[in-house]
């Protein structure tokens, strides 16, 4: 059994500072950890690895986004953001400097029986200044991406796909229609994922609301469990069968979201 755990971690070195990433490892201990908005370089990252392969794609600009993996296993590859020629087909810029590679959102490493892929979407931000972005460029170029990887092995991708997908997904689903997360190109770009054949593992297990895995720092949110569910594992329906269980683990503190886990019988 493989067990993977995904984590925006809102900060690698503010969890870490906080006490509570050893914990988090001691306890579940993950056979690998896909990681987003480690908001560090790799020479900044203090966080004790041992016994892990680590691999860090951090963004250009200091503190913000990028991504890591962490795994037991030694992967054959690893391989830092888009293909270029997927960056060119779909044009997909960045928020900061143009190109959507500066901003370390899509690292893959391939093992033997699969590839993974940890990703950390962009935002539609408040004002959907960034909707066209997503629903037109990172969402297809995405989709291509993983679609192309599956052609040689199954593929598992995970992270903060910041979209909560049906209203299930959301504790309040309603006020938020046509909102930043939820509106209807940003639920149609991971519907999209699910319609080629990738699948979301935790409604393999898990089905209705109340499951959420990050929660606003106002009004007590998180205690209420007023919370959007934006981070997934989705993979191949060549793995089906394989998926054994997928997770939220709510009871992580650390960031404004939770890590989620999904375990292989591989």
């Amino acid at each position: 059994m493989i067990k993977i755990y995904s984590w925006n971690v809102n900060g690698i070195r503010a969890v870490n500072r906080k006490g509570l990433w050893q914990p988090f490892i001691d306890k579940h201990k993950p056979d690998i950890i896909c990681l987003q908005e480690i908001k560090a370089k790799a020479d900044q990252i203090d966080i004790d690895t041992q016994g892990y392969n680590a691999f860090w794609y951090p963004a250009d600009k200091p503190g913000y986004s990028g991504t890591g993996i962490l795994s037991k296993i030694k992967p054959l590859q690893v391989i830092d953001g888009f293909p270029e020629d997927v960056i060119k087909q779909y044009n997909v810029t960045g928020d900061i400097y143009g190109d959507a590679n500066k901003e370390g959102r899509v690292l893959t490493a391939e093992f033997d029986s699969f590839w993974l892929v940890t990703v950390y979407t962009p935002n539609a931000k408040d004002d959907l200044s960034r909707l066209e972005l997503r629903h037109k460029h990172w969402d297809p170029a995405f989709l291509t991406y993983v679609k192309h990887l599956n052609k040689s092995k199954p593929v598992v991708f995970c992270g903060d796909l910041n979209v909560a997908h049906t209203e299930d997904d959301l504790a309040n689903p309603k006020p938020n229609i046509g909102k930043k997360g939820f509106t209807d190109e940003e639920r149609a770009g991971l519907s999209a994922y699910i319609d080629s054949g990738f699948i979301d593992s935790f409604r393999i297990f898990t089905r209705g609301n109340g499951h959420y895995t990050w929660w606003s720092h106002f009004a007590n949110a998180r205690a209420r469990n007023v919370g959007w569910r934006i981070d997934y594992f989705l993979a191949s329906k060549a793995l089906k069968d394989k998926i054994k269980a997928a997770d939220i683990q709510a009871d992580i503190l650390g960031s404004d979201h939770c890590p989620i886990s999904i375990t292989l019988d591989l």
